[in-house]
């Protein structure tokens, strides 16, 4: 195990462009820790993991490993293990031999390389398939042989491209609860890269979040945090529109009121809103956009609906345990995450509630207000 530090990291294809895919990258990565990357396609997550795989050279900035500086050192002198989105296992070779082939690379001693494979097989309870062919597994068991190529290797750092992208949802579900048990038995660093934020939230110690980067930008790391910190207090709108599933809720509004402890907006539907949020920094008349997570509204007749919004219902999907409305709130998309059998139909006028202590605020640069206190469904 170790500890992975990145200062000022820079990425640049292309110097005479003056473009850069990743900018200012600053991470202390603590050794043991589970950190996913988690972002939209081209925000550069794969290629921050390569950069620290030794794959992608660093443009400029320092990474260390443990405590050893890295950036000149060839991918093989790293001791990092890396597990990719395809399989990439030799189909001649059965389960024992494509775990094994790196360690004969490397001329260990048949010993060591059968108790490191055993050990490997156990833990990812490959034992039965051992003799099999690539070609004789289902997905699931062919990631897990990958995996346990990277395990026998026993690298300082495990760095895992997207791997369960290439499998069926249900797979997907099972594969995430082997990760974490696997997790939990190594006690390893693992550093793993989704553009999946259920699995970003269900794996992660903590969850980098990089975007696409813009012109001008400082940097495209948005933010580093625990999962349920970045869920409750995301530094910015796209944080908050990345983290949770549906995605939050934005609809455009005016500062009308602002308090010790909370706020008043209106809405563009001519409603007002409560928001326990500090905008002391913000001036009345000042345009924001509030945000309210689906799964936080409630029925305009609750006891928690202290202020109220109004849609026109596009589609109601019946899921069995939940129900989800997709609403039009004067151009917004809006989702209301509803009781199981919600009578909402297409084109029906839905009124639902909004709870003080549930809003978020951003104002016009999309930077987050302060909340002021965390909503208790329950309460």
């Amino acid at each position: 195990m170790a500890n992975v530090s990145l200062n000022a990291v820079r990425k640049n294809y292309d110097e005479t462009l003056h473009k850069d895919t990743l900018r200012n990258i600053n991470l202390d990565i603590k050794e043991g820790e589970f950190i996913v990357f988690v972002g939209p396609s081209g925000c550069g997550k794969s290629t921050l993991l390569r950069m620290i795989a030794g794959l992608e050279d660093i443009t400029s900035g320092e990474l260390k490993i443990g405590d050893s500086y890295m950036n000149d050192v060839p991918p093989v002198e790293r001791n990092v293990g890396m597990v990719f989105q395809s399989y990439a296992l030799y189909p001649h070779m059965d389960l024992r031999e494509n775990m094994s082939f790196g360690l004969k690379l490397k001329k260990m001693d048949a010993a060591t390389i059968k108790k490191r494979v055993d050990n490997a097989s156990d833990i990812l309870g490959l034992d039965p398939l051992l003799e099999r062919k690539p070609k004789e597994l289902s997905g699931g068991q062919r990631q897990r042989v990958a995996i346990g190529r990277c395990i026998v290797q026993q690298p300082n750092v495990f760095l895992f491209d997207e791997p369960l992208s290439n499998l069926d949802a249900a797979l997907r579900v099972k594969m995430r609860i082997e990760i974490a048990k696997l997790h939990k038995e190594l006690q390893s660093t693992i550093i793993y890269v989704t553009h999946d934020q259920v699995e970003a939230m269900t794996l992660a110690d903590k969850i980098v979040v990089l975007s696409p980067l813009d012109e001008g930008a400082d940097s495209n790391l948005e933010q580093f945090g625990s999962p349920l910190d970045l869920y409750h207090n995301p530094d910015n709108k796209f944080v908050a529109g990345f983290i949770g599933s549906p995605k939050m809720n934005f609809v455009d509004a005016t500062l009308v009121e602002i308090n010790a402890k909370d706020c008043v907006v209106e809405l563009i539907t001519g409603e007002r809103v409560t928001a326990a949020v500090d905008a002391n920094r913000a001036k009345v008349g000042d345009a924001v956009q509030l945000g309210i997570r689906p799964e936080h509204l409630v029925e305009s007749e609750h006891e928690h609906a202290q202020s109220k919004v109004t849609g026109i219902v596009q589609v109601t999907e019946h899921l069995g345990s939940e129900s989800f409305v997709y609403m039009d709130v004067k151009g917004c998309d809006f989702t209301f995450k509803a009781r199981p059998e919600f009578p909402a139909e297409a084109g029906d006028q839905l009124t639902v509630g909004i709870p003080t202590n549930a809003c978020y605020l951003f104002d016009e640069n999309e930077l987050a207000f302060q909340r002021t206190a965390k909503y208790n469904r329950g309460a």
